[in-house]
C-alpha cells in the first residue's frame, strides 16, 4: 500500500531549470508541483529544506548476473543498491546464463524481477551470430533495445559476421545498443603483452591491450552501418577522446546516433591502476587523464548524451587473479549519482546537465513512458540529494552482493537522502524498505 507524500521546500532540478517548490505525491504519481502546498489528511510530509530534488536516475546499462551468475550478483541485491544510490529504474544487459537471445528467456527475466526488484526494470534482447530471426520478431514494447557486442563478451554474444551485423542494423525494430571494441586488435595486443610479461601482465597494460584504436575502429563500423540503414544507434561507454569527433554536440532531439559514457570514466584514469589494479579493470578500459577530461567536456556540451554505470559486479577473489583470469567490470550503482555530482562540485558539469544525462536523456532515447521528468501525472520516481552532507564510502555499507566498491575510502560531497519508486520511499538515507517492488518499464512507441 503506497503512502501519499508532500515534499516541502526542495530545490527542484528538472528540464534545464532549478527552482524551489513543493511536490505532492498521490497514489504513486506526481499530483502537483507548486509553491506553498498545504498538507492534506493522511499525507506524510517531508521537509526537504536544503535538499535537491531530481527525477530518479534511469541507468540504461547494468549487468545484474541473474540468471546463471548469481554467486556474484542478483536482481534483489543490485536493485537495492540502485535504490540507495538514487537509481529508480534500470535496463539490464542480456549476457547472463542463458543469454537473453529469445523472447522466452527475456520474459523469464521480467518475471524474476517482478518478484524481487526494488526499483523499476527493463531487459535488453541480445544479438548473436544466429538469432537474427528472433530480433526480427521482437515486439518493440518488450525491450528497450537490442544489445550488440561488437567485441568479446560473455558467452555466445560476439557478433562478428558482417552479413549478420548488416541484417541487425537493417531490421532491428528497436534502438540498437552497441559495445564497440575490435576483437582481432585486442587479441594481437594481448599476444604482445604475454610475450613481454608472461602470465603476470600488470593492470596498467589493460588500456594498451583494450586499446583506443580497437574502440575507434569498432565505433566507426557501427556508425557506418547505422548511417547506411538509417538505424537508431546508441553507442555505449565511450572511453577515448578520439571517438568524440564521431558524434554531434547539442540537444538529443532529432539525433539518430547517440553516445554514452560511464561514471568511472569521469572519475578514474590510468594512474589509478597502480593502487586499484584489477578492481578497475573493465571493458572498454579506463584510459588517460586527458581522455577523462575530454569525455567530461563532451558530456557537458551534449556531444555525449547519456551518463550510465555499466555496473558489472565480480567477487574480490576473482579480481585478485592474474590478468587473463581477472574478470572485467566494476560494481557502481550505489554511488554512481554521487560520483556524477562530484563533477558539479568541481565545476566541470552543471547540475542541470547531470540530471539531463542520467535521467531525461535515457527516458527520451528509449521512449520510456511517463517517467524521467518531474511532471504532474508522471510516476513519482524521485531522489532527494543532500549537497551539504559529505559521505565517505565504507565497505560495510555496500549493498551489492559482491560486497565491495571501487570508491571505498573516497569522500563524496553529497549524500542520497531519500529515494522514491512509484511513490514509495524505498530508501530513507540509511535503510532500505524491503517491501518495495518496482514496476516493469513501459515504452511509448
Amino acid at each position: 500500500m503506497s503512502t501519499d507524500w508532500l515534499i516541502k521546500n526542495a530545490e527542484l532540478v528538472n528540464e534545464g531549470r532549478r527552482f524551489h517548490a513543493d511536490v505532492r505525491v498521490k497514489q504513486g504519481r506526481i499530483d502537483a508541483i507548486g509553491g506553498d502546498l498545504d498538507a492534506r489528511p493522511g499525507e506524510q510530509v517531508v521537509d526537504a529544506s536544503g535538499l535537491w530534488l531530481f527525477p530518479g536516475m534511469i541507468d540504461d546499462q547494468v549487468h545484474f548476473r541473474e540468471p546463471g551468475l548469481t554467486q556474484k550478483a542478483d536482481i534483489a541485491h543490485e536493485s537495492r543498491a540502485c535504490a540507495a544510490g538514487g537509481i529508480t529504474s534500470y535496463m539490464e544487459m542480456p549476457n547472463t546464463k542463458p543469454p537473453a537471445l529469445d523472447r522466452d528467456t527475456l520474459e523469464a527475466k521480467y518475471a524474476r524481477a517482478a518478484e524481487t526488484s526494488a526499483v523499476n526494470y527493463a531487459f535488453y534482447m541480445g544479438a548473436s551470430n544466429d538469432n537474427l530471426e528472433a530480433i526480427r520478431r521482437l515486439d518493440p514494447l518488450a525491450a528497450p533495445g537490442i544489445k550488440v557486442f561488437m567485441g568479446a563478451s560473455t558467452g555466445n554474444m560476439l557478433v562478428d559476421k558482417p552479413e549478420v551485423l548488416d541484417g541487425i542494423f537493417r531490421e532491428a525494430p528497436t534502438p540498437i545498443i552497441t559495445h564497440c571494441e575490435d576483437t582481432p586488435m585486442i587479441d594481437a595486443n594481448l599476444a604482445i603483452a604475454h610475450a613481454k610479461y608472461g602470465d603476470d601482465i600488470p593492470a596498467w597494460e589493460h588500456p594498451l591491450i583494450r586499446s583506443r584504436e580497437a574502440c575507434i575502429k569498432s565505433t566507426r563500423l557501427a556508425i557506418e552501418l547505422a548511417k547506411r540503414h538509417n538505424s537508431r544507434l546508441h553507442v555505449l561507454h565511450i572511453s577515448t577522446a578520439d571517438e568524440l569527433a564521431l558524434f554531434q554536440p547539442g540537444p538529443l532531439k532529432g539525433k539518430r546516433i547517440t553516445a554514452e559514457t560511464c561514471v568511472h570514466f569521469l572519475h578514474f584514469d590510468d594512474r589509478d591502476y597502480e593502487s586499484l589494479r584489477f578492481l578497475i579493470k573493465c571493458n572498454p578500459a579506463v584510459k588517460t587523464a586527458a581522455d577523462r577530461e575530454a569525455i567530461t567536456k563532451a558530456l557537458a556540451e551534449g556531444r555525449i548524451d547519456v551518463l550510465a554505470t555499466d555496473h558489472a559486479p565480480h567477487l574480490l577473489e576473482e579480481k585478485a587473479q592474474l590478468y587473463d583470469k581477472a574478470p572485467s567490470g566494476l560494481p557502481l550503482v550505489q554511488f554512481a549519482l554521487q560520483a556524477a555530482l562530484q563533477r558539479v562540485f568541481e565545476g566541470k558539469l552543471t547540475l542541470e546537465r547531470v540530471v539531463e544525462s542520467v535521467t531525461h536523456a535515457p527516458a527520451t532515447l528509449f521512449d520510456v513512458k511517463e517517467r524521467g521528468f518531474l511532471r504532474e501525472g508522471y510516476a513519482a520516481d524521485l531522489v532527494l540529494v543532500d549537497p551539504n552532507k559529505p559521505h565517505t564510502v565504507r565497505r560495510e555499507e555496500v549493498l551489492s552482493k559482491c560486497g565491495w566498491s571501487p570508491f571505498e575510502g573516497y569522500t563524496f560531497n553529497s549524500s542520497i537522502a531519500a529515494t522514491f519508486v512509484n511513490g514509495q520511499r524505498v530508501w530513507d538515507g540509511s535503510v532500505i524498505d524491503q517491501s518495495v517492488r518496482g514496476q516493469r518499464l513501459a515504452f511509448a512507441r
